[in-house]
Order: structure tokens, then C-alpha cells, then sequence
């Protein structure tokens, strides 16, 4: 009786050849639907800013990098915060708080740098976002680049 069932269930079902022209069709319809995709101007590889025609500093995102000096030695550089806040005090807090030296050094395209030694990437962005002791900003403004 089972064997019946599945003698059944095989001569009911389609061949294999006949659906292969199916899978055909299907694939070439997904072929020209993506070849029209590929006519539209939008390049999700072009940086973000060149759609707008604004430039990264008028963005007012403050960047968070860290560079490698020699051996294990980094430094931390934070770029981009508001004029509204006095660099000087902020430096000073910051190296109070985590324990490690800094200084504010002046760039020519990004304006005033500071340089922290060690990195301290997720220690500041814990400050800046922070309500309670920090600066209170927001979390979408901040970028945290490096390895």
C-alpha cells in the first residue's frame, strides 16, 4: 500500500524536463529586471556627501581616529566639535578622567585637533554622549574611525 502511494505521488508530478524551461524564464526575467536596476545615477560606493554637494566639515560630525605611532604607542584624535564648547577645558577633563596626556594641535582643513596618547576612542565617545557628567551630544553626530 505505501509503495502504491508513492507510485502515485511520481507519476503525478511534472517531469524535470518540462520544468527546466520554467527555471528558464524565470531566470531570464530576473536578468533583465536587474540590467534596468542598473540604469539608474544613484553609486552606493560614492561617498555619502557628493549626492548633496555638501562638504564633510559642514556635515558637523565630530570624527574619532586613532593613528599608529611605533610599536603599541597610539594616538587618539577628536575633530569636529562645536565652536560652543572651549577645547581647552574639554582636554582637560578628558585627561583628568582617563588617566593620559593630550594636547590641541591646529589643522589647516579641520581647525583644532585633540590629540589624546593611548587609545581612548570608546572612553571619549562615552564623554561627549554622556548626560550626566559629559558634553550630552548626540550619538548619530559622532564617527568613530580606525582598526
Amino acid at each position: 500500500m505505501f509503495m502504491a502511494v508513492l507510485d502515485e505521488d511520481i507519476e503525478s508530478r511534472p517531469s524535470l524536463t518540462s520544468s527546466i524551461p520554467i527555471l528558464n524564464a524565470v531566470y531570464y526575467e530576473k536578468a533583465e529586471f536587474m540590467s534596468i536596476e542598473n540604469l539608474k545615477t544613484f553609486d552606493p560606493f560614492a561617498e555619502a556627501d557628493e549626492d548633496t554637494g555638501e562638504t564633510k566639515q559642514s556635515q558637523n560630525y565630530i570624527h574619532i581616529r586613532i593613528q599608529q605611532r611605533n610599536g603599541r604607542k597610539t594616538l587618539t584624535t577628536v575633530q569636529g566639535l562645536p565652536k560652543k564648547f572651549d577645547q581647552k577645558k574639554i582636554l582637560k577633563v578628558i585627561k583628568k578622567k582617563f588617566a593620559c596626556n593630550g594636547t590641541i594641535v591646529s589643522d589647516t582643513e579641520m581647525g583644532e585637533v585633540i590629540q589624546l596618547q593611548g587609545d581612548q576612542r570608546k572612553d571619549v565617545q562615552e564623554f561627549l554622549t554622556d548626560k550626566k557628567e559629559g558634553l550630552e551630544l548626540d550619538a548619530k553626530t559622532i564617527k568613530v574611525h580606525g582598526f
